[in-house]
């Protein structure tokens, strides 16, 4: 007869079966491929003769997530052995501390980087033209334009007088250090901040704001090849091009940083966290409130990618806890799993490329913290809404040994617990035969016959 106990075990032992087969399914399917700092398409780094050449596209608004992936384009070239990086550039501008600090990688870099204001109709608008004037090769399309770069507050408010001119004083003085920096127009730079001005690409190439108009790449790549730049000769024209592409978080990172999705998050945030201070205990209106509040502070940079990953995860931990004492039937445990891979995936990717964690491992340790929390939240269930556990009522259903033999008439007995208990059944058990007990009455107990399935069971 098997005991309670043994029930126990082999369920632990088929659930933790369950998640080792879970996880090892899960490796063999995405693999090393999805590593959080590479991507499939990124070409191998190979010994070779011919020089090469770095690509990569920054579109959309500048943001916490494009600094990451030119930091992380630069560090490839640089790996590779690259002639240049080149950065193909189409935004309307962005955050003035993100662009501060891509300013400040582009001037640092020993490694030629060249941005390419492309396609026409592209632009390099307000963060735009400070990222161009930066690079050691400014190129833009024929039919491109670049400036407008007055500072403006976030969501298009009206600035105070003595905070405006602190900023235009700020970024006027830093768009004239680079321009001089890059021996640029400075004339052009500060009139880009003060007035708005803003040029068409042929323009801007007359009034040595750019160094070349390039038709498409290889003509960029033909214009510059020859030129000495970091004392080093560029051996562009015949260059092999790799592109480096934004690599899942980017993308997602990059994709919320938009200013509709920001204004989504800041209505989620907004009414989530108030629906449920009005309404405690509605749960799903809290969870995504907070997830959003912390996607938003990183969004608009108030907050660093490691500090809001940490803080995403340190909310799964309480809502996985959460559900294991309130049980919401798997709400909470949805919003910790959204929570613990967002934040998972954010918490490493500030830190060098070789430190930074892959989808290889944050997807298998999502589902297992997941399934980990699920187990203590169904025992947890089971303990708040289980049967009895102390007392005489915690031994119904429990299977015992008939010591003597009962009938509906005298009686008999029964042992259990360590004790001999008075039996009384509708049917007849002989001795040694295993009964189930039904109710108790007093110091009576009233027990049934065990079915073969239940005793094979038990």
């Amino acid at each position: 007869m098997r005991t309670p106990m043994d029930h126990r075990l082999r369920r632990s032992k088929l659930i933790v079966a369950g998640i080792t087969l879970v996880i090892a399914g899960l490796i063999s399917v995405f693999g090393s491929g999805f590593a959080f700092g590479q991507n499939d398409d990124d070409p191998a780094i190979e010994e070779t003769d011919q020089s090469t050449v770095t690509v990569i596209r920054v579109e959309g608004a500048i943001g916490p997530t494009v600094l990451n992936y030119i930091t992380r384009g630069i560090d490839i070239s640089q790996s590779r052995g690259d002639e240049m990086l080149v950065i193909e550039l189409d935004t309307p501008g962005g955050l003035l501390d993100t662009t501060q600090k891509i300013v400040q990688k582009l001037l640092g870099s020993d490694l030629p980087v060249a941005v390419y204001v492309t396609p026409d109709g592209a632009s390099a608008g307000s963060a735009g033209a400070f990222i161009t004037l930066a690079a050691h090769i400014a190129a833009m399309s024929p039919a491109s334009n670049i400036g407008a770069a007055s500072p403006v507050s976030m969501g298009g408010a009206e600035m105070d007088s003595v905070a405006q001119k602190k900023i235009f004083s700020f970024s006027e003085t830093l768009i004239e250090s680079i321009a001089e920096e890059r021996g640029r127009n400075k004339e052009w730079a500060i009139a880009a901040v003060r007035d708005g001005k803003a040029s068409t690409g042929r323009e801007a190439l007359e009034l040595n704001v750019i160094d070349f108009i390039a038709t498409d790449l290889q003509d960029l790549l033909n214009q510059t090849d020859g030129l000495e730049i970091e004392d080093r000769i560029l051996q562009t024209a015949n260059a092999e091009i790799n592109r480096v592409e934004p690599n899942l978080a980017e993308r997602f990172f990059g994709f919320i940083i938009r200013p509709e999705v920001m204004l989504i998050l800041t209505l989620v945030a907004i009414y989530g966290i108030l629906g449920e201070v009005s309404a405690p205990g509605s749960i799903i209106p809290g969870t995504a409130g907070v997830i959003s509040l912390i996607l938003l502070l990183y969004g608009v940079a108030a907050m660093p990618i490691n500090t809001a990953g940490f803080l995403l995860i340190i909310l799964a931990i309480i809502l996985f806890v959460a559900e294991a004492f309130t049980p919401t039937y798997g709400a909470l445990l949805a919003g910790g799993g959204v929570s613990f891979f967002l934040g998972a995936l954010m918490l490493f990717q500030d830190l060098p490329e070789d430190m930074q964690l892959s989808l290889y491992w944050i997807i298998p340790a999502t589902i297992l913290t997941i399934m980990f929390f699920f187990w203590i939240a169904y025992y947890g269930i089971r303990a708040q809404f289980g049967g009895h556990r102390a007392g005489k009522e915690s031994m119904i259903g429990k299977h015992v040994e008939v010591t003597d033999d009962v009938s509906g008439e005298s009686g008999g007995r029964v042992f259990f617990s360590g004790e001999y208990w008075n039996a009384h059944s509708d049917e007849a058990h002989k001795t040694g035969e295993t009964v189930e007990i039904v109710r108790f009455d007093g110091l009576k107990v009233y027990v049934k016959k065990v079915t073969k399935e239940e005793n094979n069971d038990g």
